[in-house]
C-alpha cells in the first residue's frame, strides 16, 4: 500500500505545533537553557531542525545545489553538527524562532510539490520522499524530547509517535553501520503498546529475537534520548540485545546518548 504523503505531513504540523507551543512563551534566558545533549542550549536544537529544514527544502526541490552546498560544508568541517550550532550563536531567539517557522512551512510545502518517487539526496544514502519525511517528524520528535527535557515538562504523544517508532526499526542496519560492525542477518521482531492501546508490530512473532514494551520507551531509545536501562522495554535474543544499546535512528556519528539514571522511569 502506498504511504500517505498527507498523513506524515499531518504527523509533522502536530510534532511542529508541540514544539513551538514550548518554544514561543520563553524569554532570552529560557532559550539559553542547556539540553541534556552536551553543549547544546534550547537555542542549538531549534538552529540545528532549522538548518536542516532549509536542507531539506534544497534537497528536495534543487538536488544539485544541495549536493555541492553539502559537500563543501563537508570540506570546510568534519563536525556538521557542531559547525552549525557554532555558526548561528549570535541569532537572537526572536530570529531563531522566525528562521525555524518559516523553513518549516516552506519545507511542508515543498514535500508536497516533488513527485514521491523522487530520491532525495542528503548526508547518507539517497531516500525516497516519504522516508525523508519520516526523518523530519524524528528529528522533530527527538530535538523537541531535548527542549522539553531542558524545561522538565512532559509532553503527550502525537500520532507522530508511530512514525517514529518506524524510522527506529528500519534504521537497525544503520546502528550497526555507524559504530562499523557487521549488520546481523539476523531480524528482530518489535512489537510496542501504543499510546492508544493499540499494539504496533514489526516482523514475525515467532521470531527468537524480539523487542516488546511500550512505544514511547522504544522511540527515546532508539533517537538515543533514554539509556536502555531507564526503559521497561524487554529484549530477549543475541541481535536484538546487541541492537538496543546501540539503536541509533538517526543519519551520522555515533551520538553521545544519555547516561543510565539520567531519567527515571
Amino acid at each position: 500500500m502506498p504511504v500517505d504523503l498527507s498523513q506524515l505531513a499531518d504527523d509533522l504540523r502536530l510534532e511542529t505545533a508541540q514544539l513551538l507551543a514550548l518554544l514561543e512563551p520563553l524569554d532570552a534566558a529560557g532559550w539559553a537553557i542547556a539540553t541534556p545533549a552536551p553543549g547544546w542550549s534550547i537555542h542549538d536544537q531549534v538552529t540545528h531542525l532549522a538548518y536542516f529544514d532549509t536542507a531539506t527544502t534544497t534537497a528536495l526541490l534543487d538536488p544539485e545545489r544541495f549536493v555541492a552546498e553539502r559537500d563543501e560544508a563537508r570540506r570546510d568541517s568534519d563536525d556538521l553538527t557542531g559547525m552549525i550550532a557554532d555558526r548561528y550563536r549570535d541569532l537572537s531567539p526572536a530570529e531563531v524562532l522566525a528562521w525555524f517557522d518559516e523553513m518549516r512551512r516552506e519545507m511542508v510545502s515543498a514535500f508536497s510539490l516533488v513527485d514521491p518517487s523522487h530520491r532525495v539526496p542528503w548526508y547518507g544514502p539517497t531516500m525516497s520522499v516519504a522516508a525523508a519525511l519520516t526523518a523530519r517528524i524524528m528529528e522533530t520528535w527527538a530535538h523537541g524530547q531535548d527542549v522539553a527535557d531542558a524545561l522538565g515538562v512532559t509532553r503527550a504523544p502525537t500520532t507522530a509517535l508511530r512514525q517514529v517508532a518506524h524510522i527506529g526499526v528500519r534504521a537497525l542496519p544503520n546502528s550497526f553501520r555507524t559504530r562499523e560492525l557487521e549488520v546481523p542477518e539476523t531480524p528482530v521482531y518489535v512489537a510496542l503498546r501504543a499510546p492508544d492501546g493499540s499494539n504496533w508490530v514489526w516482523g514475525d512473532p515467532a521470531l527468537p529475537d524480539r523487542v516488546e514494551g511500550d512505544a514511547l520507551d522504544f522511540c527515546l531509545v532508539v533517537t538515543q534520548r533514554r539509556h536502555l536501562a531507564d526503559t521497561s522495554l524487554r529484549v530477549d535474543g543475541p541481535v536484538a540485545t546487541a541492537w538496543m544499546p546501540i539503536a541509533q535512528a538517526f543519519a551520522g556519528a555515533v551520538g553521545a546518548g544519555r547516561a543510565p539514571g539520567q531519567f527515571t522511569r
